[in-house]
């Protein structure tokens, strides 16, 4: 395993005060997955006091307490980072991920620290100065057989927390679900324990699953199984079983169907995966079947309120909702502008309402949600080089005219200069003329402005 000489020379002369630093954690993870990690969290054995150990690590950089009930010191030696932090156990006393009481010892062995660990993938450590693994509880060969199994029973089922993590960890290492792991989950979700989680940390997990994994649909899929999403992701569970049209959707339900544009959606863009998951949920109050014909007219529309119920569930960031709401929204538009073959000026307002180079990515991920993930999306690279042209591929057609110019020409200030101003930036939506002068001339031309 590469260290970085810093951390070498750092054990070194720990070690000759009889203390032990161990590599811990997901960077030991990560070597045998073959995937590259930033972080590096360093266990220390062997130490009297956190104290100690901070002055100890003075010499190599800035040193920061980041976790006093945790005993975590962050070392910055300039460009590098280091967690150094000592063993610890933890005694389940409250409520959520956070109701535990932390004492740390760094005499423990190495076993008893590592039990605390919520998978035997992250229960491995590395012996700097031995240059070897330590491996109490078979995470190397789990990951050799690409299965996520718990360490402990008994200490994992006081985390729900962890619930989420095994969906996101399974996802994204591609790993099969222990049985005794299965059944844990089942019994948490069941027993209610995640009832206990913020919804921002449950949020978290779910920005793990959706940007790092590139199948976030294993993950929605064992939630299903567990009863999440029955319990904690309603709008999402109901889209389950709602029928679609088989000439359109030959692959079955709507759940299936967003699963599926989930995963081909190639992006690590949040606002778009977010957009995806929540496209069809209006088909739950939208679906009807007429003369063996299911139709889903208006769901997109309806989506909206029911994707913003949603996303709500799991954070306050108004930004980001607002965000997806108009791709839900509009998440047709790219399709049925081609197929009408619509004029510059009805594409022009769309920029207005939506950002087109995402809509687009959401469009086809729609598309391509059929199973194929190979079939070309014409109606997307339509819109894309009509939207070039008209230079609203990203953002919408700045307004020509302002309030100044209007002053300018002689228009008396009035409560009515802002119908003025929104009726001539209409009006160069409609026209497409991309001169001030022009535009002005036209528009008083065409249409007299009102200030009675």
């Amino acid at each position: 395993m590469i260290i970085p000489n810093l951390l070498k020379i750092i054990s070194k002369k720990l070690n000759t005060q009889n203390i032990k630093a161990i590599v811990v954690g997901g960077v030991v993870r990560d070597y045998f997955l073959k995937k590259e990690s930033k972080d590096i969290d360093v266990e220390v054995y062997g130490v009297k006091a956190l104290e100690e150990l901070k002055e100890l690590l003075s010499e190599f950089g800035k040193v920061n307490l980041v976790g006093k009930s945790f005993g975590v010191l962050k070392l910055r030696a300039k460009v590098q980072e280091f967690d150094f932090s000592l063993p610890r156990v933890e005694k389940k006393v409250g409520l959520g991920h956070r109701g535990f009481k932390v004492d740390c010892c760094s005499t423990l062995e190495f076993k008893e620290a590592f039990k605390r660990r919520d998978f035997t993938i992250n229960a491995i450590g590395y012996d700097i100065e031995e240059d070897k693994f330590i491996d109490e509880y078979g995470g190397i060969e789990d990951i050799k057989k690409g299965v996520l199994r718990e360490v402990s029973e008994t200490s994992f089922v006081e985390d729900p927390l962890r619930v989420y993590r095994a969906m996101q960890f399974c996802a994204r290492f591609e790993f099969d679900v222990s049985d005794s792991l299965d059944r844990l989950c089942l019994y948490m979700v069941k027993s209610g324990s995640l009832d206990e989680l913020p919804k921002e940390r449950v949020f978290e997990e779910l920005k793990k699953l959706l940007l790092k994994a590139d199948k976030p649909s294993v993950g929605f899929y064992l939630l299903k199984k567990w009863g999440v999403l029955k319990e904690y992701f309603p709008e999402l569970h109901e889209t389950i079983g709602v029928e679609q049209d088989k000439k359109y959707h030959p692959e079955g339900d709507v759940f299936t169907h967003t699963m599926l544009s989930l995963d081909a959606l190639k992006t690590k863009d949040l606002v778009l995966k977010l957009a995806v998951l929540c496209h069809d949920m209006g088909k739950v109050v939208c679906t009807t079947k007429e003369d063996g014909r299911i139709r889903s007219i208006g769901h997109e529309e309806a989506g909206v309120k029911i994707s913003e119920k949603f996303l709500r569930r799991f954070t306050d960031d108004k930004k980001l909702i607002e965000s997806i709401l108009p791709l839900v929204r509009y998440h047709l538009a790219p399709s049925a502008f081609f197929e009408s073959g619509a004029k510059s000026k009805a594409i022009r307002r769309l920029a207005t309402k939506v950002n087109i180079s995402q809509l687009v990515k959401v469009a086809k991920a729609d598309f391509l949600g059929r199973g194929d993930e190979n079939k070309r999306y014409e109606a997307g690279e339509w819109l894309l080089q009509k939207a070039e042209e008209l230079n609203v591929k990203y953002e919408p057609i700045k307004a020509l005219v302002s309030g100044k110019d209007l002053l300018e020409i002689g228009i008396e200030p009035s409560p009515k200069m802002g119908e003025i101003l929104k009726r001539l930036y209409d009006y160069q939506l409609e026209s497409g003329i991309e001169d001030k002068s022009e535009l002005l001339k036209a528009f008083f031309d065409t249409i007299p402005p009102k200030q009675d």
